[in-house]
């Protein structure tokens, strides 16, 4: 379990979320950032951006499973989670094996 309990809200996993799928393929592509930037302020894009960026892989599995588990979402907000997660993957026009895995893995800690 990560030492710091994250204390975030929906709109604060869904950018973290986003942007653990843009590092899937092991490269942040401009296209991916500027979509995940349109989707959120300035202000929490920034916040969770620097926390993600010194976070491990495991450390980024550990703070979600504990940040989901604090909300409930309804099936709607799954729904449009899912959709920009796709978005941010198909941004590149790729789909990656990495990505596939990554998707697997969002799938069995978001449901």
């Amino acid at each position: 379990m990560t030492n710091k309990m994250t204390n975030w809200t929906k709109e604060e996993i869904k950018i973290y979320i986003l942007l653990l799928c843009a590092r899937a393929d092991s490269v942040e592509s401009e296209e991916e950032l500027e979509l995940i930037k349109s989707k959120t302020s300035s202000e929490i894009y920034e916040k969770m951006y620097h926390e993600f960026c010194d976070d491990e892989e495991d450390v980024c599995f550990e703070k979600l499973e504990d940040s989901i588990s604090q909300h409930h979402f309804s099936t709607m907000e799954l729904s449009e989670l899912r959709e920009e997660i796709r978005q941010v993957f198909f941004a590149d026009n790729k789909f990656t094996m990495m990505e596939q895995r990554l998707d697997k893995v969002l799938d069995n800690i978001i449901y």
